[in-house]
């Protein structure tokens, strides 16, 4: 959550979560128009990088017969590229091609694909071109949900600082970014019985990201995937990361889930930290201020 001002915030339904957007220190007129901005941004994620709507990019992604050219929104290609990056750095723990894991879980519905996921198939298999052309050279489903999120909160703040906003706050359901100086008081959402024990972030201009396979231990499976070993990761574990770009953030919270101390030098080269809680509820900073 972010820190209590006077301010002016609407929230939508947006992304599988609810979405909400904060102004200072802006007229009202100025602010609504912003915020709206801001949701068209974070609407037109949605709409592309979506793996449930029939008409995303990923869909057609879907769609297509392997080394099928599929040109996409320059967006989606963005984010692919970053996630390919995310996955050469971490050694493939992070993988947007785990979604069949997901679908057989029942955690996402199965797509309209002209083929079943070859054993085998990872990001390798993905190839884009500099005029957001992609190939996937081999059936493979992707899932952009470890990453997709934090990019629409970036794209959210950079339609604030269009409208000439200079303090904000856009929050997506645990993935947030401010805007300003501050300072901003994050609150990290580790237990829910106990909310008067949630750690306190004082931040200026940061995104934060937090992840936790809690709430899926009672089903034996998590949200989470380790791409590497295409195994669930992060039941007993809540994950934070402070980044300069939400979309870094919210994709290193499962490389730290999955790498542990071994994330370090990810989280470098990102200038980023993680805090990383375990079972027991210790916390371990790993990363650029640890």
């Amino acid at each position: 959550m972010c820190s209590p001002t006077q301010t002016i915030e609407r929230a939508r339904p947006l992304l599988g979560t609810t979405v909400s957007v904060r102004v200072e220190g802006a007229d009202e007129t100025r602010a609504h128009r912003a915020i709206d901005a801001a949701f068209a941004a974070v609407e037109r994620v949605h709409s592309l990088m979506s793996f449930h709507d029939a008409g995303s990019d990923l869909s057609r992604l879907h769609a297509a017969q392997s080394g099928e050219r599929v040109i996409v929104d320059a967006q989606t290609a963005e984010v692919l590229h970053e996630a390919l990056r995310l996955s050469e750095l971490s050694d493939g723990t992070f993988d947007v091609t785990v979604a069949e894991q997901l679908v057989a879980w029942g955690l996402l519905p199965t797509p309209r694909s002209s083929q079943l996921p070859a054993t085998g198939a990872s990001w390798r298999d993905i190839d884009i071109d500099a005029d957001n052309g992609v190939r996937l050279q081999r059936p493979l489903w992707i899932d952009l949900g470890g990453i997709a999120k934090g990019y629409a909160v970036d794209r959210a703040i950079d339609a604030l600082r269009a409208h000439g906003i200079e303090h904000a706050c856009v929050n997506a359901g645990g993935d947030l970014r401010t805007l300003g100086e501050g300072p901003h008081l994050i609150a990290i959402a580790t237990d829910e019985s106990a909310p008067s024990h949630h750690p306190i972030l004082e931040l200026g201009e940061a995104s934060v990201a937090t992840s936790s396979g809690r709430a899926f231990s009672g089903a034996g499976v998590g949200p989470h995937i380790d791409g590497q070993h295409r195994a669930g990761i992060g039941l007993s574990q809540s994950v934070t990361v402070v980044a300069e770009h939400c979309m870094h953030a919210d994709a290193l919270t499962k490389i730290v889930m999955a790498m542990g101390m071994r994330s370090a030098d990810v989280l470098q080269h990102f200038d980023a930290v993680a805090y990383l809680q375990d079972a027991s509820g210790h916390w371990t900073s790993i990363g650029a201020s640890a």
